[in-house]
């Protein structure tokens, strides 16, 4: 062996110990989450486009039960439920029965902003199966009327 290469085999023998973390940390997010923070329900929208929801457990909440129950929250100044608003962004269901809810208001200085979650939160914890609802509001993307249902519009007169 020349002398060359033996200057040059410890160099490519070293571990770089940088890479070995950042590798770790790449296969750690591919990890899959315990079955307790899995969602059933990995998105959805109110035009009904959404990947196909396992089956409830036996106790669960079902997503049916849960749109009821927020199509109970009226909005105070609108005439229509702020489901059929379009106000609702995502709901994901976890099979220990928390419900975790991504909704928006008409505007960000909307008068209701402090009352509209506390009432969804209060009328999907009603919700036989589910054991907490977390509501956060967002404003990304904003919402407009394109949002709406048909049968918002309907009631509205907004055809």
């Amino acid at each position: 062996m020349s002398t060359s290469e033996k200057l040059h085999a410890p160099d490519v023998l070293e571990t770089n110990h940088a890479v070995d973390s950042v590798s770790q940390e790449v296969l750690d997010e591919d990890r899959q989450p315990d079955e307790a923070e899995k969602p059933r329900v990995e998105s959805w929208t109110p035009d009904g486009v959404a990947p196909e929801a396992a089956s409830s457990p036996e106790g669960a909440a079902s997503e049916d039960a849960v749109i009821e129950a927020i199509a109970t929250v009226h909005d105070p100044e609108i005439p229509v439920n702020i489901y059929e608003l379009g106000l609702i962004y995502a709901i994901d269901l976890y099979d220990d029965g928390r419900v975790k809810i991504e909704m928006t208001l008409t505007a960000p200085n909307c008068p209701s902003a402090q009352e509209l979650p506390v009432q969804v939160k209060e009328a999907v914890e009603k919700v036989p199966g589910v054991t907490s609802a977390d509501v956060e509001v967002v404003w990304d993307p904003p919402w407009d009327m394109s949002r709406m249902s048909d049968e918002a519009r309907l009631a509205l007169n907004m055809f």
